[in-house]
């Protein structure tokens, strides 16, 4: 569940699309609020954002758009996909569910204020870096199915991280 949040945290509609493609004939039947919709328009709508992350991310004045809405949905979208890796895993009692619900909203919601920071630090991260996010946002749904153990442990290091970048930007601050 760390990891699909984590991945939520650095691009929003790519992990639920693949949460949707790896869930088999079911799609987003375990998902809260994808499984009322049509799966017709809930593909439509997943795919076109994920190509406008990975397309759109690129351009300095667009990513800032981009991360803007994408801060506001973050802790949603975290929700959602920790939900429904929850549901795909068999936990069934409430307290738990709710639980980590939370957990994956702040999750993504931290990693994603960490890049929007980023972003208005240093202006705009170099080329090879957001492509590591999207590659590491892949790396993190697959692992969310097939290796949790080790996704939770990159998800556990992207929090050290966004934990480090904020005592980075308080020792950043009182220089200046």
């Amino acid at each position: 569940m760390l990891s699909i949040s984590a991945a939520t945290g650095l691009r929003l509609a790519l992990p639920l699309l693949l949460i949707g493609l790896f869930s088999g004939e079911q799609l987003w039947s375990a998902v809260p609020i994808l499984a009322h919709i049509p799966q017709v328009l809930v593909i439509a709508v997943l795919v076109i954002w994920s190509l406008l992350e990975l397309t759109i991310s690129k351009d300095r004045v667009n990513r800032r758009f981009l991360q803007s809405a994408e801060l506001f949905f973050s802790p949603f979208v975290g929700t959602i996909a920790g939900i429904a890796i929850a549901r795909l895993a068999d936990i069934a009692d409430s307290w738990l569910l709710v639980l980590l619900a939370a957990t994956g909203g702040i999750l993504a919601l931290v990693i994603q204020m960490v890049q929007v920071g980023w972003l208005y630090r240093f202006n705009s991260p170099p080329m090879w870096a957001i492509f590591v996010e999207d590659a590491l946002c892949i790396c993190l749904a697959f692992f969310a199915f097939d290796a949790p153990e080790q996704g939770g442990l990159i998800a556990l290091l992207l929090l050290w991280l966004a934990i480090r970048s904020s005592i980075i930007w308080q020792q950043w601050q009182k220089k200046r």
